[in-house]
């Protein structure tokens, strides 16, 4: 659902080919779900036999035709629903990054504390992405404000528990 909602909603914003859409979804740090360019494909041909989106072949220069996708008014219907249905829902969400977390006791504090380190600095690149956009548009961007929260949140958390880790 999520990923369909996703979709829609950038091209209704305006419409785009595949690599255009492909490229929002690789460099825009609020996208919080992963999609592949294979996967975005699938699915705009998916939502295309379920008529909600269209297509026009475009043509620029020697290069070859292009796909141009366009909501459909039946595609703009879905948009409505899913988003009401994604705003109003929360499933349980999957954390498999804190598996592990369980375990830590079975390795060396030491070596414990610098792969928590480790993750630590993974954490704060991300949230340096997030951080590095401006408050204006966290701000009008749920989704952007709600990761540089969670980022900001996690990387407390994380240095709290590498500091009762350092001082057991």
């Amino acid at each position: 659902m999520e990923k369909r909602l996703l979709l829609l909603g950038l091209l209704l914003s305006h419409d785009m080919h595949g690599y255009q859409l492909y490229e929002v979804l690789q460099h825009n740090p609020g996208i919080p779900i992963t999609l592949t360019k294979s996967n975005a494909y699938r699915l705009l041909n998916d939502m295309e036999t379920d008529g909600w989106v269209t297509h026009q072949e475009e043509r620029e220069g020697n290069r070859p035709p292009r796909r141009v996708y366009t909501v459909t008014k039946e595609g703009e219907a879905a948009f409505y629903r899913l988003l009401r249905e994604n705003l109003s829902t929360y499933p349980t969400p999957e954390f498999p990054s804190a598996v592990g977390l369980d375990f830590v006791y079975a390795l060396p504090t030491e070596e414990v504390v610098a792969l928590l380190e480790q993750r630590h600095q993974a954490i704060e690149a991300e949230f340096q992405q997030l951080d590095g956009v401006s408050v204006e548009i966290r701000q009008s961007h749920l989704a952007i404000e709600y990761l540089h929260h969670y980022y900001a949140t996690e990387l407390q958390w994380l240095a709290e528990v590498i500091k009762r880790l350092q001082t057991s």
